[in-house]
């Protein structure tokens, strides 16, 4: 059985920013897999051998679903790599274990509510408030980052 290193498992901030990473990346997974059983469903192919493969080229096109489903995922490509960044030089300031936690549960929450809601079309502002609420604790994060390293410009 394998353990990381007993400097990271003493680091209770990072094991938790290293949890709530994870889940979020798994989320990422899922809507990659979601998105192609779309296109499979739909017949809609973004490369012609793909269509070729599934029934001929006039399956090489767009589709309103497939397109949602891609949408969310860059969302989350342009939200959740930011935060992998933050997250993890956050984690080396030495914040209280409590409030690191709830900056990463608050934002992992908020991207798994901004997917759901993306994804099956829920009612506005859900998508939109779930968007905010999950950069308040990044905005958080970069200005605690900033205020430390001033010091160092």
């Amino acid at each position: 059985k394998r353990h990381l290193p007993s400097e990271m498992m003493e680091n209770t901030v990072f094991m938790s920013f290293t949890f709530y990473s994870t889940i979020l990346i798994l989320k990422m997974y899922v809507v990659a897999i979601i998105t192609g059983q779309v296109r499979l469903r739909k017949k809609a192919f973004a490369n012609p051998e793909d269509a070729l493969r599934n029934g001929g080229l006039q399956y090489h096109r767009e589709d309103p679903d497939v397109e949602r489903c891609r949408r969310a995922h860059r969302n989350d490509m342009e939200n959740i790599f930011p935060f992998l960044f933050l997250g993890a030089v956050y984690s080396l300031l030495d914040p209280s274990p409590t409030v690191a936690r709830i900056h990463f549960f608050i934002f992992c929450v908020g991207r798994i509510i901004h997917t759901i809601a993306y994804l099956l079309r829920l009612k506005a502002p859900t998508r939109s408030v779930a968007y905010g609420v999950a950069q308040l604790p990044c905005f958080s994060m970069a200005l605690q980052i900033l205020l430390a390293t001033t010091p160092y410009w």
